[in-house]
């Protein structure tokens, strides 16, 4: 694999080396030579690199969390303690993937923005799967939102773990309004709040994003957010070219 030097993103990608921030931080993601500083907030063993004009992503899509939907031998399994009280375990355990998520280094908008596909159309930053607003039948969401564990997710009957919604572990441990991932476009995730203000799809345009200023990004990029309500994190196709995902 030929790694190529880095032009920066219309001056909103910095360029980093990652391997400081891997030895202060042991859970940060393994990474080779220098990829946009801004990746270095992967975590939970992701590996990233570069391949020409992509950023590869690799997973295990085990979540760094508790859920209810570990094998109760398991340490890591935690009984259901959250707000929903029609909570309904979906009766799949997760188990380990080998996922592959290869996004564009240099985003840019599509003339026809693509429908996002049922299963992965991002990745979070612990390595968890991002699905759109569909159940795997492509029916609304709404008929297994009862299923989503105290952190908002659940495994498909393959054991993939993955959110459809608000990742409540990251805007829990990294604040509302922080980066929680990437599309497979290559534009970046964000909590549901943006200067002070919880956001709604009123907010949003029809793809459940909007331009502007990021911590990540000062001098501004197309970027998504999450909210409360139906698209939740992605509305009607990617803003960019997605790049692909393997299994």
């Amino acid at each position: 694999m030929q790694v190529r030097a880095l032009i920066a993103v219309t001056g909103a990608l910095a360029i980093g080396t990652v391997a400081a921030c891997a030895a202060a931080n042991p859970t940060a993601a393994t990474t080779t030579s220098e990829v946009p500083a801004v990746f270095s907030k992967f975590t939970n063993g992701v590996s990233v690199s570069l391949d020409g004009d992509h950023v590869v992503l690799t997973s295990n899509g085990v979540p760094d969390h508790k859920s209810a939907y570990f094998a109760k031998s398991d340490p890591r399994y935690e009984a259901y303690n959250g707000a929903n009280p029609n909570f309904n375990a979906n009766g799949f355990t997760i188990m380990a993937q080998q996922l592959t998520f290869r996004i564009p280094l240099h985003p840019t908008a599509s003339s026809n923005h693509p429908a996002t596909p049922l299963g992965p159309i991002g990745i979070a930053l612990n390595g968890v799967p991002i699905f759109n607003q569909y159940n795997g039948q492509n029916r609304p969401l709404t008929v297994e939102i009862n299923s989503f564990d105290q952190y908002n997710g659940h495994p498909q009957m393959t054991g993939q773990y993955h959110y459809h919604v608000e990742p409540l572990a990251l805007t829990q441990k990294y604040g509302s309004s922080a980066l929680i991932g990437f599309l497979l476009d290559g534009y970046p995730v964000y909590g549901p709040v943006e200067n002070g203000k919880r956001l709604t799809d009123a907010d949003l345009d029809e793809l459940h994003g909007h331009f502007g200023p990021t911590a990540d990004y000062p001098n501004g990029i197309y970027h998504y957010h999450v909210t409360a309500d139906d698209p939740y994190i992605n509305g009607a196709g990617f803003y960019g070219t997605p790049g692909t995902v393997g299994r």
